[in-house]
């Protein structure tokens, strides 16, 4: 059979017929792999994500999707998730090495199992090394099938013969197809089993979830396209030298993507984190400087998050910008509009901001809270803890009213706050707690500082 041998980005996927040190699309370098490709077509005619005729029907004859969600037994992996995992859904997970991605497959797998068989394909450690893992986190169950396999025509042909109700793929950048000649972890075979999983996941109701992972520059290694097949991506997010986790779904077809969930790593696996405001300001330090606390919303959860701010003498000639949590644009944004609205001659500083616990906070509301903590360390004067602080800042001054009020108020009332610096709008304040703590309305940011500084 003849074959053609050209080069592939083993980044982006961009292909050329000669080795290239640089790639023209993503920029790559060095990222260049020889592949030798079959000149004979595959069959696909009668591929089908719905396992019926691919023949358009009009949308009024297609049949409504109605199906019940398989539980994973932890309710923050089933928040992020949507309720949990809908069956034939392809499901990527990646993170860091060794931050817990296959001790939180192994914990939900546990939990399956009791409904059912769960096939765990792993082509990085052994069975007798995962089942060393899920002694120590006591996940170890009679219905959960270890496989080793890396060949992609082989653990399907395991999985139509145990037939499970949920699969886990670990990872898929060891999986690789023996129709294709190219080396695992390569672009084209990354895209193929993935696509392969995708239609298998789909024609048999089974829901596969497969684990990817992270490069040094944060994405997921392989081809963007990865995330564009699958039905779900989620991140694990955190410090593998700490015990927080974050798992943060980036796409979801079948939930919202503005849910997370968190988690604690302890001795025997992944604890869900049921209180997110008392696990982020627990550690708070009382009667400091450059400390504020602001209430952020994700999904349907309110948290209360510490912001620190540290603001010091710059020894060179141009100041220093430091944002950890947070758009280093919003930081550069603020920092314009306090020296510009309040004559805090700020620009000549070093400024560094921090979200205390490791969280990444993007929504505007923490606006305020980030403007006090700033100046409060340029003045070297302390917050009152028992404050927190919601609202949006305009490039005028104004205080700027955001969603979900009640909700925060409720939240901060809840633990133990008894002041609240809000936006003065005319939205009714419906708060059921609105009588446990007080609610000091403000216009504009200068307002609002007269009031403590």
């Amino acid at each position: 059979m003849a074959k053609n041998t050209f080069f592939e980005c083993e980044h982006c996927g961009y292909k050329s017929r000669k080795w290239l040190g640089k790639c023209p699309d993503c920029g790559a370098w060095n990222s260049f792999l020889e592949i030798k490709e079959e000149s004979k077509k595959k069959n696909r005619k009668n591929i089908s994500l719905s396992g019926e005729s691919a023949n358009p029907k009009p949308i009024n004859q297609v049949n409504s999707a109605d199906y019940s969600r398989i539980k994973t037994g932890i309710e923050e992996f089933d928040r992020v998730l949507g309720g949990g995992f809908v069956p034939g859904s392809l499901t990527l997970l990646g993170g860091e090495p060794g931050i817990g991605k296959s001790t939180l497959m192994l914990q939900i797998s546990k939990n399956i199992a009791e409904k059912g068989q769960v096939l765990y394909v792993s082509g990085e450690e052994s069975p007798s090394q995962i089942k060393l893992r899920a002694e120590r986190i006591k996940a170890v169950s009679q219905n959960i099938l270890l496989s080793g396999e890396v060949v992609l025509e082989n653990i399907i042909e395991q999985i139509e013969k145990t037939k499970p109700l949920f699969v886990v793929v670990d990872s898929i950048q060891t999986i690789f197809s023996s129709e294709l000649n190219s080396a695992p972890g390569t672009v084209s075979q990354i895209r193929e089993t993935t696509s392969r999983l995708l239609f298998y996941a789909k024609n048999s109701g089974i829901p596969i979830m497969i684990i990817g992972h992270i490069t040094k520059e944060g994405a997921i290694a392989g081809p963007k396209t990865l995330e564009h097949i699958v039905d779900t991506v989620l991140y694990f997010e955190g410090d593998r030298f700490q015990s927080r986790r974050i798992v943060r779904a980036i796409k979801n077809r079948f939930g919202s993507t503005n849910e997370l969930g968190l988690f604690e790593m302890t001795s025997e696996g992944l604890i869900p984190v049921s209180n997110p405001s008392e696990f982020f300001i627990g550690e708070r330090p009382e009667d400091t400087t450059g400390s504020a606390i602001v209430c952020a919303v994700e999904g349907t959860r309110a948290m209360l998050v510490e912001l620190q701010a540290l603001v010091s003498e710059s020894a060179f000639g141009t100041p220093r910008r430091m944002a950890i949590g947070i758009d280093i644009n919003r930081l550069h944004l603020l920092l314009a509009i306090i020296e510009k609205r309040l004559d805090y001659l700020i620009g000549r500083d070093d400024v560094y901001i921090n979200v205390a616990g490791g969280l990444s906070i993007y929504e505007p509301s923490v606006d305020l809270g980030i403007a006090f903590a700033i100046v409060s360390s340029f003045l070297n004067k302390p917050i009152d803890k028992d404050t927190v602080f919601i609202g949006e800042i305009g490039l005028s001054g104004e205080i700027r009213s955001v969603s979900a009020i009640n909700q925060r108020l409720n939240e901060a009332a809840n633990m133990g706050f008894k002041k609240a610096i809000i936006p003065d709008t005319k939205e009714k304040i419906e708060s059921k707690a609105k009588n446990n703590i007080e609610l000091i309305k403000v216009k504009s940011l200068k307002e609002a500082f007269n009031l403590f500084f």
